[in-house]
């Protein structure tokens, strides 16, 4: 019994590393990803899951022969297979992850439910990879590629979480909060936010609106909301540089500062209604100042005509955003609320947290 107890704890310890290796791990790919996009090496592989048919970008006789009428770029099809390889590299970590639970998962504190839907959450990744390049660069299958990305960084950083407190001990009677109305419209606020950056780039539509803050020398501009917006785009053409019109793009774009607006205005709500925690405060205080940090690269990227490095910045900023918030919801839930909106849990119910 002490030697299975011990094995126990090894692997929690283990455990805890590798999913918070994960976390990193997941940015770093979503991160390699932005970047295969912006250099529009998103379809330098024209098949799925090799390159041109083999594991490996071949040379440009070969690849001619499989695609004859995609010529082959090596750098942007090199590109695209490191970031398939990182990708791949992702799920086995997952695996990896849910062999060393396989043997805690009986265990009432352990979060086996949250390993299981990491599984799921990295399957659906890949279908979004393989869709992602034999749709064409559909943006909507590219926004959710992008989603899907941020909420296994999400699920990797919670399980982390959840880890750290089962090794600690601290699983079993801690004063959970339920979720409230404000704190639900400040994360839809954000993944919705994150929804329209994901769907002004897929539809490249970064640079529709020139200046800061006005679009175009207009306050409000010419748009075509009803184009910008329609998701039943045209399967089959190919979406490298986007498809849609300007008044369509500038839309979308218009659409992603009114989203950051009311970002903001939901992330201050909550500074100013929670500002009296002190436990809360710094948590909350990181998600603010993320936040800015992420509207002043946006502004930046408008006004400099969206540089690859700035653009790339940008994302680095929306998982720091993500990350944040998952962070101050998590310590929100698990801090001491005022008297009479705290309760004490069991075991059972901290699967729930």
């Amino acid at each position: 019994m002490m030697q299975a107890s011990r094995v126990g704890r090894r692997r929690l310890t283990w455990l805890v590393g590798l999913s918070l290796a994960g976390t990193l791990f997941t940015a770093t790919v979503v991160l390699v990803g932005a970047w295969t996009r912006l250099v529009d090496a998103g379809l330098g592989c024209p098949d799925w899951p090799g390159c041109y048919g083999a594991l490996l970008v071949p040379d440009a006789a070969s690849a001619l022969m499989h695609s004859p009428d995609t010529p082959l770029e090596a750098a942007k099809a090199w590109m695209e297979m490191l970031h398939r390889y990182l990708a791949t590299s992702l799920g086995l970590l997952v695996i990896v992850v849910l062999l060393l639970g396989w043997s805690l998962r009986h265990r009432r504190d352990y979060p086996w439910g949250l390993s299981l839907a990491l599984l799921v959450m990295i399957l659906l990744q890949g279908a979004f990879g393989a869709f992602t390049v034999t749709l064409k660069l559909w943006p909507q299958v590219v926004t959710l590629h992008l989603l899907g990305g941020l909420g296994v960084m999400v699920l990797f950083l919670w399980l982390h979480l959840r880890l750290r407190r089962v090794a600690m001990g601290a699983a079993r009677s801690v004063p959970v909060r339920r979720w409230s109305p404000l704190w639900g419209l400040v994360l839809g606020l954000l993944l919705l936010q994150l929804a329209l950056g994901g769907w002004t780039s897929s539809n490249y539509a970064g640079l529709a609106c020139q200046g800061i803050p006005a679009c175009n020398g207009q306050w409000w501009p010419a748009v075509d909301w009803s184009e910008g917006f329609n998701l039943g785009q045209t399967v089959g053409p190919n979406y490298l540089h986007g498809q849609l019109h300007a008044e369509a793009r500038t839309a979308i774009h218009l659409a992603h500062r009114l989203g950051a607006l009311a970002l903001g205005l939901g992330l201050l709500a909550l500074a100013i209604r929670y500002r009296r925690e002190p436990a809360l405060r710094p948590w909350l205080g990181l998600l603010v100042g993320v936040y800015g940090v992420q509207l002043g690269l946006g502004i930046a990227n408008v006004l400099l005509w969206l540089p690859l490095w700035l653009a790339l910045l940008h994302t680095a900023g929306a998982a720091g955003l993500v990350a944040a918030a998952t962070l101050a919801s998590w310590h929100w839930r698990i801090s001491t609320a005022p008297v009479g909106g705290s309760r004490h849990v069991t075991t059972e119910e901290w699967g729930h947290v």
